[in-house]
C-alpha cells in the first residue's frame, strides 16, 4: 500500500505527520481476525516543496534498521522525501537513466515543455498519467464526471468487501448453529443407546419428544 503526501510549505512537522499518516495506513490495512502476515507493506511517499531532510540528495528514503549492523532491516515500513527544493536546483538532470529524474520532470511544473514531452515519450507510465492528468483537468464538468465515476467505483469495492465480509460472518454463524444441533442430536443417540428415557433425553438436550422418536426410528 502506497500513501502518497504533497506538503509545498515547511510546517516543522513533516517527520511525525509522515510517521503518523504511514502508520494509520499500517494498523488500518489489518481487520479482525486476519493474521499478521496478512498485512501488506507500506510505503509513504512525501514529495516536499522545502528543503526537507537535511541531506545532499533529492530522494531519501528511511527503513527500520538495526542500529550496529546496517543490513538488517525490518520489513513492512519505507519512507520517502521527494526534495523538490533541491530538485529545483539539480544541474544535469538524467532522464535518460534515472526513472526517478523523468517523473519529477514531469511533475515539476516550471519543467520545460520540450522536456516534458521527452519524458512523455519515453516512458509509457508517464504517458499513461499525462493522457489521464489531460483529461481530467480539460474543462470542471470532465473532472467533475470523473471523480464522480472514481467515488462510485470506491463506494462498489467497499459495498462488496462489505457484502463478503457479512457472507463470511453468516456462514460462520450458520455453521456454528450446525454444529450445536449435530452436537445435541449426537448426545441424543448416545442416550438412547445408554438406554436413558426419552422424557429425559428430552429434559437434557432441549429437543423436542418428536425429534427423539425419529432418533429411534433411525
Amino acid at each position: 500500500m502506497v500513501n502518497i503526501e504533497v506538503q509545498l510549505n515547511n510546517e516543522n512537522n513533516m517527520d511525525r505527520r509522515s510517521l503518523y499518516y504511514c502508520s494509520k495506513v499500517y494498523l488500518g490495512s489489518l481487520e479482525g481476525g486476519q493474521d499478521y502476515q496478512e498485512i501488506p507493506n507500506v510505503i509513504a511517499v512525501n514529495i516536499v516543496g522545502f528543503d526537507y531532510p537535511p541531506s545532499d540528495n533529492v530522494h531519501t528514503c528511511f527503513r527500520l534498521r538495526e542500529d550496529r549492523d546496517m543490513s538488517l532491516v525490518l520489513p513492512g515500513l519505507e519512507i520517502h522525501f521527494i526534495n523538490m527544493a533541491k530538485w529545483s536546483k539539480l544541474k544535469g538532470k538524467d532522464i535518460k537513466n534515472n526513472p526517478l529524474h523523468r517523473w519529477l520532470v514531469w511533475f515539476d511544473k516550471n519543467s520545460p515543455q520540450k522536456l516534458v514531452e521527452e519524458v512523455v515519450s519515453m516512458e509509457p507510465a508517464i504517458l499513461a498519467a499525462d493522457e489521464r492528468f489531460v483529461y481530467i483537468t480539460q474543462d470542471k464538468e470532465t473532472y467533475d464526471r470523473f471523480w464522480r465515476r472514481q467515488l462510485a467505483e470506491m463506494d462498489e469495492r467497499i459495498r462488496l468487501k462489505n457484502a463478503r465480509k457479512k457472507g463470511i460472518e453468516q456462514g460462520i454463524e450458520q455453521g456454528i448453529e450446525q454444529g450445536i444441533e449435530q452436537g445435541t442430536l449426537g448426545v441424543a443417540r448416545n442416550a438412547l443407546a445408554k438406554g436413558l428415557s426419552p422424557d429425559m433425553i428430552c429434559e437434557i438436550t432441549g429437543l423436542d419428544l418428536q425429534t427423539i422418536e425419529n432418533i429411534q426410528k433411525e
